[in-house]
């Protein structure tokens, strides 16, 4: 077969090919779930705060969700992210906080009870409100913001345990969406340039 007449082939076989890939984009299944680079994180909860009042994330609603999950006998992690929250809570200014919801949620609901989360709250910011509740709960909601968390043996810790877990806290719209996370150690002036950017 001529030169020419196998370049015109390939590109015909090519054109053809774009054409079918096209064709098959424009006809998929009404079925299909599409992707839209969002993560799937957060979802419908109930809990305890450390006031006794039952909530869900629907108390939540109209509000930006500030979310850190941890535990009251954390020894260094836990207490460092929650000031970086809490400067950075400080940093926003008041017209921005007042629009804005931080939640502490423990890891650790054996040990971590209404009366020691009340305490411990308060040991970081007014507004940052405490969630407890049942080891089944505390799982699905870590399950819907897939945190990892894991009672590990530690026989300098109280009970003879820690809770090994990931430290990420999450940033969610007013409708319970995601909306961005930060990493363990973002400095309250970088975590509050990024609640501004995403608030505003």
């Amino acid at each position: 077969m001529p030169r020419k007449a196998i370049i015109v082939l390939v590109g015909s076989l090519v054109v053809l090919a774009i054409a079918i890939f096209a064709l098959a984009q424009t006809r998929a299944p009404s079925n299909v779930t599409t992707q839209s680079g969002t993560p799937l994180i957060g979802g419908a909860f109930e809990l305890t705060d450390h006031t006794g009042k039952q909530v869900s994330d629907k108390d939540y609603l109209g509000k930006f969700m500030l979310v850190y999950f941890g535990f009251t006998y954390c020894p260094d992690i836990c207490p460092t992210e929650l000031q970086n929250i809490a400067g950075a809570l400080d940093i926003i200014g008041e017209k921005r906080r007042k629009q804005i919801t931080p939640l502490f949620v423990t890891i650790d609901p054996e040990r971590d009870t209404r009366e020691l989360m009340a305490a411990y709250v308060e040991n970081f910011h007014p507004d940052l409100v405490g969630l407890v509740g049942t080891v089944e709960q505390i799982k699905k909601m870590g399950k819907t913001f897939r945190v990892y968390f894991k009672k590990v043996a530690d026989k300098d810790s109280p009970d003879g345990y820690t809770m090994d877990h990931s430290a990420f806290v999450f940033l969610m719209d007013k409708k319970g969406r995601y909306l961005r996370h930060f990493s363990y150690g973002t400095s309250p002036q970088k975590m509050a340039d990024g609640l501004i950017k995403a608030m505003d």
